[in-house]
């Protein structure tokens, strides 16, 4: 069966830019079509058809995300509610969200349009603000505007006011994004299939600076209380700022990210290796 592929690929990699540039060609040799987005170099890529982010995801059989996490989340990003699935290959550090090296890059392909494959879902957060939305596989952060000390920020859950937080930030994260910042924040790892929403605190000027694992139906209110404004970013990217007064809310996404996985993803392991975890 002809297929049509998308690649999203780390360009400033090298050897990344090498691979795909193989692989696009292995491709349409199969008669496959492979797009890429044109904000992500795809005409360096000879053979692939370069679309705008909003057609990425149109048609598409499967994405292949070549690089570290942060291209997982720009794949996640462009595939939208789609519901196309992903394969992610790791040439970067960490790669918690990849799960083949470049040299199992041709058979994972292969086995991953044939079916011969298991999905696994992982929850997004959305974050609702003046009437839009927006969603991330990691996180949402609500933190101090650069050259302030500090920002403080009430928070409300399920329509009950909990605290008022004067810190360095605020982090809504997702289990997959337990090991991303708010992993840095000291906040509890929780296992990426789990459902639920990490609230933790970066650099809290309080006596209570423990995380909160709320339920994955709960809905979180931030309001930007004081005087400093605040911003807000999404999977590291900064979409907003906030003045005192304003309130963004934080629930769980209709969305789900799509995982390609081959046997059975064994999480510990993939944790053990990436934080170098000795064994007993």
């Amino acid at each position: 069966m002809k297929a049509k592929i998308g690649l999203v690929l780390h360009s400033a990699d090298a050897e990344a830019l090498v691979e795909a540039t193989r692989l696009t060609a292995s491709l349409i040799d199969k008669g496959h079509t492979v797009v890429a987005a044109v904000d992500d170099d795809a005409n360096v890529i000879p053979g692939a058809l370069g679309v705008d982010d909003d057609e990425f995801a149109n048609g598409l059989e499967l994405a292949i995300s070549l690089g570290g996490d942060g291209t997982m989340l720009r794949t996640v990003a462009l595939l939208g509610d789609s519901g196309v699935k992903v394969l992610g290959v790791n040439f970067g550090d960490l790669g918690f969200l990849t799960v083949v090296d470049p040299e199992e890059l041709d058979r994972a392909v292969e086995r991953s349009l044939s079916g011969d494959h298991d999905i696994e879902e992982r929850m997004l957060v959305s974050a609702t603000f003046a009437g839009s939305t927006f969603h991330a596989l990691n996180e949402i952060v609500i933190e101090r505007s650069p050259g302030d000390t500090t920002v403080r920020i009430g928070v409300t859950v399920d329509g009950k006011p909990f605290t008022s937080y004067p810190a360095d930030g605020l982090i809504v994260a997702t289990p997959t994004g337990s090991t991303a910042y708010a992993l840095s924040a000291r906040g509890p790892i929780v296992f990426p299939t789990h459902y639920a929403l990490l609230l933790t605190p970066v650099s809290p000027h309080m006596l209570f600076d423990r995380s909160l694992i709320l339920g994955p139906d709960s809905v979180v209110e931030l309001t930007v209380e004081g005087h400093r404004p605040a911003v807000v970013s999404q999977d590291g990217r900064t979409v907003l700022s906030m003045e005192p007064g304003d309130t963004i809310t934080c629930q769980r996404s209709s969305r789900v990210a799509r995982l390609v996985i081959f046997d059975t993803r064994d999480n510990l392991a993939v944790l053990k290796s990436k934080l170098g975890i000795a064994d007993r």
